[in-house]
């Protein structure tokens, strides 16, 4: 028992040193970490002092005791103090812009006090603005002269190269200064091109990085524009500076237009007083003038009234005149409508009698003969050239032309001038050429139609009169510093040329160069007189250059764009020249002309020429033809003839029109798909309409051209 009491009291005695010795090195260890740990923390906090607010160090312990409590609220204190130092900073930031900002627009404000001049303030403006942005070039535009003028010019300039840049002026609208003015908006160019401005001094020279043009105004109104360059960009504090001061500008800038405006009318004043002084002693001398003058004006004021009376009684007889002028020119307008009718009426019989003798197809005819019928054929068509020429030139007279603008492509005249003339001087044995010159635009605003009959008439008459040589047609530019580009079309020739006491009555009506009884060319002397007066009304001219025996130059003159003017409408029904002109070749029938044979037609027409005329030529073609001479019997024809194919229907007939016949036709339901043709000899302004209105299926115009006739009957018998 001794024994192992002393064996547990050892045991015992071992446990409780070692628990002892383990318990004191825990103690130590806890300690000397503890102490570790307090000592980063008094040097991280030692190290505050030597350390700015914005960049506080930080205490890296995530321990959760005591000690890692108070690392955890230094590194947010620290962090709170950062933030307030960061806000300090921007808040003082801010104070010294904005102490800037006041400065510098006081200094430049200031700067302008006193000065009367608006070129002086703007030259004072752009010396302290440009170097406190840091720009390199700039340029100060203001109203020229009042403070409601749409126009700027430079006033003020800095780093300005003059001989780069020539504008002086700039309307509102014109370019980015005058868009800027225009919009009061200020614009901004962050991308300048290689070539759009050179900023240089004697070194050398480059391209500014930014462009920034911006308007000066006063309540809404723009008195002028800053144009400012620079190598770097603006900051928000310039850009702030700029805004400013260009605003306390306006006001200063509108002071000094009032001003000037005030200086003006003080000047204009002192002058109108110096004046009225003057005029006040002699209107002192004047009136003792005027006494004595006074007693003749009563005398005379009796004579005035009487005069009065007179001149209102000569008023009235002028407008009587006037009345009788316009219905001089309506009846002459009528007359020459009419005329078209009762003429073509017979010519169209005439033309077409006179092919179907020329194409002799019975070959019953001598070849003399035929000659005989071919030149009645010619004669008609050049009677019928008359007839539209002196319409045209009565339309013309009148003013009641109608022209029709549109995109005129030149390359389409130049074959035109080919196509139709370059055969003629082939024929004769003369060099015909059409040259383009470099500039010519591809298209011009104009009338085609009157253009192509311009050209034509100057090449037929070139070529006429050109026995040997050339025809050459030259199309160039012409352009001055007076007048607006327009398009030239030069007819030059080799021919028998005009002598100068000539040369302007050739544009007369019915006046030629050789106007003799023995002239050796022929012509009625009306397509130069028709062709000026559609110059004049496509807003161009006709010059003539020519030399006797040499040959002749008549060069066009046409406007690029054509500007629009009024036209009178009063006489709406003024007769169109329907039928194209130049003379129809002789058409023989055709094998597509069999097609027609074995149809039957219905001719309604009140002339019997005309009936007889169009009967011989259907019946050449193999058609079976019935005639009517008015609208009434036309339809009686129709009830009794049920198997008529095709009607041909002229619509100036007595008892009952076209137009009417026409309606009681279509309003039949068995014949409203029967083809009805109309033709007329009096084709009047806007018929065509009228006519399909009342429910042609096509329209013609008389004198009729067989081949467009049998074309259209074609069509709409087989179409």
């Amino acid at each position: 028992m001794a024994y192992q009491y002393q064996y547990i009291q050892t045991i015992s005695t071992i446990f409780i040193l070692s628990g002892l010795v383990f318990g004191v090195l825990v103690a130590v260890w806890k300690i000397r970490n503890m102490r570790y740990r307090l000592k980063r923390i008094t040097s991280v906090i030692s190290q505050v002092a030597f350390r700015t607010q914005e960049n506080l160090p930080r205490i890296q312990m995530d321990t959760k005791d005591e000690i890692g409590d108070i690392a955890r609220a230094f590194n947010e204190l620290a962090e709170s103090l950062e933030n307030h130092a960061h806000q300090e900073k921007e808040y003082k930031q801010a104070m010294r812009d904005h102490s800037w900002l006041k400065t510098q627009v006081l200094d430049v404000t200031s700067s302008c006090q006193g000065i009367q001049d608006i070129n002086q303030l703007a030259q004072t403006l752009v010396n302290k603005i440009t170097p406190l942005v840091n720009a390199q070039y700039a340029v100060l535009y203001v109203r020229d002269g009042q403070a409601d003028s749409q126009r700027l010019f430079k006033a003020g300039t800095y780093g300005y190269d003059a001989e780069e840049m020539q504008v002086k002026t700039i309307e509102f609208g014109e370019g980015l200064v005058g868009q800027s003015a225009l919009e009061n908006k200020a614009i901004e160019l962050s991308h300048v091109p290689d070539h759009y401005i050179q900023v240089g001094s004697g070194l050398g020279h480059a391209k500014p990085a930014e462009l920034t043009i911006m308007p000066i105004s006063h309540e809404g109104h723009v008195l002028g524009v800053l144009e400012l360059a620079t190598f770097l960009s603006y900051s928000p504090l310039q850009k702030e500076f700029l805004q400013e001061i260009l605003r306390d500008i306006g006001t200063v800038m509108n002071s000094i237009y009032i001003h000037m405006q005030v200086s003006n009318l003080l000047k204009e004043s002192q002058t109108l007083t110096e004046e009225l002084q003057s005029q006040s002693e002699e209107l002192q001398l004047q009136q003792e003038e005027l006494r004595s003058i006074n007693e003749k004006l009563e005398d005379q004021y009796k004579n005035a009234e009487t005069k009065a009376k007179e001149l209102e009684k000569a008023k009235g007889e002028l407008e009587r005149n006037a009345v009788q002028i316009e219905q001089a020119s309506r009846y002459k307008s009528e007359f020459l409508a009419n005329m078209s009718h009762e003429l073509r009426t017979p010519l169209n019989s005439l033309l077409i009698l006179a092919q179907i003798l020329a194409e002799n197809k019975d070959k019953n005819l001598t070849p003399r003969q035929v000659e005989f019928a071919t030149t009645i054929l010619k004669s008609g068509n050049n009677l019928l050239n008359l007839i539209n020429d002196i319409l045209d030139l009565s339309k013309i007279e009148s003013g009641k032309m109608e022209i029709v603008i549109s995109k005129v492509a030149i390359r389409d005249m130049v074959s035109y001038a080919k196509q139709h003339f370059q055969p003629i001087a082939l024929q004769k044995g003369l060099d015909f050429k059409v040259t383009l010159s470099d500039g010519v635009p591809e298209e011009i605003e104009t009338d085609e139609q009157r253009l192509q009959q311009i050209l034509t008439n100057l090449l037929s008459n070139a070529c006429k009169f050109t026995k040997q040589g050339s025809v050459q047609v030259d199309i160039s530019m012409k352009q001055t510093d007076l007048e607006a580009a327009s398009i030239v079309f030069a007819v030059k020739d080799t021919g028998i040329g005009i002598s100068p006491e000539k040369q302007e009555i050739i544009f007369d009506a019915f006046q030629q160069a050789d106007g003799t009884t023995s002239r050796k060319f022929g012509g009625t002397g009306l397509g130069l007189s028709i062709s000026r007066e559609m110059a004049n009304l496509l807003g161009g001219y006709i010059h003539v250059d020519s030399e006797e025996g040499v040959g002749s130059t008549f060069t066009l003159y046409l406007p690029l764009e054509h500007v629009a003017e009024s036209v009178d409408q009063t006489f709406a029904h003024l007769e169109v020249a329907a039928t194209a002109s130049g003379s129809p070749e002789i058409v023989a029938v055709t094998e597509e002309d069999e097609g027609l044979k074995g149809k039957k037609a219905l001719v309604v027409d009140d002339d019997m020429r005309n009936i007889f005329a169009l009967t011989a030529a259907l019946e050449e073609r193999k058609m079976q033809v019935i005639f009517a001479e008015n609208g009434r019997e036309g339809i009686q024809a129709l009830e009794e003839h049920a198997d008529v194919d095709i009607v041909l229907m002229d619509i100036m007939m007595p008892e009952m029109d076209g137009y009417e016949a026409i309606e009681k036709i279509r309003s039949n339901p068995d014949w409203q798909q029967l083809p009805i043709i109309a033709l007329t000899a009096k084709a009047m302004k806007y018929d065509r309409e009228k006519c399909m209105e009342a429910g042609v299926s096509d329209y013609i115009s008389k004198p009729v051209n067989m081949e467009q006739l049998m074309s259209l009957m074609r069509v709409w018998l087989y179409g």
